[in-house]
């Protein structure tokens, strides 16, 4: 808000202030209408007082009259240089010229961001100047008490110069509590936007992980499993007319690894379908535990692999996440050997430490007899990525890489407990 209620967003020399796109120094075209006729007023007030000021003191009139045009056209420039304004309204205060000069100069010096100090010294003089020729004005031809003369001078001078002040003072703090206001909204928006930003971000972020799970999860539920079976149905093509009850035993057990994927995958399923009022659960505490072990190693035993497994420590109940992840390794280890090392022979190794459970999978080369093109099984290149990730996000350990004798070693080390 400028000094007669404009908004005008520039700060300019003098204290005065402009928005961009303005006539010269005006923010709008309705302020400068507002100074111009301002300015008219005055000018025609100047003139009226000049003309009397030219009959009391012989002064030309012509010279007075254009004088006090002059004089009262300055208010025209009181936006961009209030203090010139208020001085020539002090200066002509002699001549008894520029009431509307003195009063709107006041009000528009107070209202700008001239410093209080110099607006307090030149409310000062203008009030002196006014006093005094007030006082002269009324000593002449008067008779009464001195003290009547003096107060009624004073009562003049104040009358003139502190009402204009005053409200020059209240509109230029308003004008800067609506300016400080709007620019406190205008952070506040940023800061909003920002937070929407980065909530957008962290949201994205959540979705892509939550993603990058569940599809770990179901490439860990289904690779296991289906590796297992086609290894099955490869046997059971190869013994289907040898050997029909081996063939019936190895049917068997291919139906009943489909059911036990399509059981995990229910499982897996269920926990993405839980309700958002529901307590949520993830898979890796729904999932499978250590105590599991046995059993997934006795699938790759059915199905022909040498595997030997030891567990070294008491066993002792661990975080459900930390079990799920080792569970996880060891199958996805398994599962690769079942892939890339048909035939081989593997060594699976647990062990229970005070504040970590380690786990080992072994693996000697492939043996050439059983690398028939039938268990050759299409692999995504994920599951060592999956199987690092998991342990990473538990604050763990992982490596993998082949061995001197063409084989491959996989180990993991997570912390027991977790937050």
């Amino acid at each position: 808000m400028s000094t007669t209620g404009e908004s005008v967003p520039q700060k300019r020399a003098g204290g005065g202030r402009r928005a961009a796109g303005g006539p010269w120094w005006w923010s709008r075209r309705r302020s400068m209408v507002l100074d111009a006729t301002l300015a008219a007023i005055s000018a025609v007030e100047c003139l009226v007082e000049g003309v009397s000021f030219a009959q009391r003191t012989g002064v030309s009139v012509v010279v007075a009259s254009l004088f006090g045009l002059v004089t009262g056209s300055v208010l025209l420039l009181r936006r961009r240089w209030p203090v010139a304004v208020v001085l020539v309204a002090i200066a002509v205060t002699p001549a008894q010229l520029g009431v509307v000069l003195s009063m709107v100069g006041l009000y528009t010096l107070a209202a700008s961001d001239v410093p209080r100090r110099i607006t307090a010294v030149l409310a000062g003089m203008s009030v002196a100047g006014t006093l005094i020729v007030t006082f002269l004005k009324t000593a002449q031809g008067y008779d009464g008490p001195f003290a009547a003369a003096v107060v009624t001078s004073v009562l003049a001078a104040v009358g003139l110069n502190a009402p204009p002040v005053l409200l020059g003072l209240y509109v230029g703090a308003r004008r800067r509590l609506v300016e400080s206001l709007r620019e406190r909204a205008d952070g506040l928006e940023r800061e909003l936007s920002l937070l929407a930003e980065k909530a957008t971000e962290r949201a994205e972020r959540a979705r892509m992980e939550e993603r990058t799970r569940i599809a770990r999860e179901m490439h860990d539920v289904v690779a296991h499993r289906v590796s297992l079976m086609v290894v099955h149905a490869a046997a059971l093509q190869a013994v289907a007319l040898k050997d029909p009850q081996k063939a019936h035993a190895n049917a068997e057990l291919l139906g009943d690894m489909g059911r036990q994927a399509l059981n995990e995958l229910r499982q897996m399923l269920g926990v993405l379908r839980t309700e958002p009022a529901a307590p949520a659960v993830t898979a890796e505490e729904d999932g499978p535990c250590l105590d599991e072990l046995d059993a997934l190693v006795e699938e790759s035993r059915a199905v022909g692999m040498a595997v030997d497994f030891t567990v070294e420590g008491a066993r002792r109940p661990v975080a459900a996440r930390v079990e799920t992840t080792v569970y996880r390794v060891v199958q996805e280890a398994l599962t690769n050997v079942h892939k890339h090392a048909p035939g081989a022979k593997a060594q699976v190794r647990l062990a229970y430490r005070p504040q970590e459970v380690a786990v080992l999978v072994l693996n000697g080369p492939a043996d050439g007899a059983s690398a028939g093109p039938s268990l050759r099984l299409p692999s995504g290149g994920n599951g060592l990525i999956g199987m690092k990730e998991r342990v990473a996000a538990l604050g763990g350990g992982f490596a993998a890489g082949a061995t001197r004798d063409g084989g491959f070693r996989v180990s993991a080390l997570v912390p027991a407990r977790t937050g």
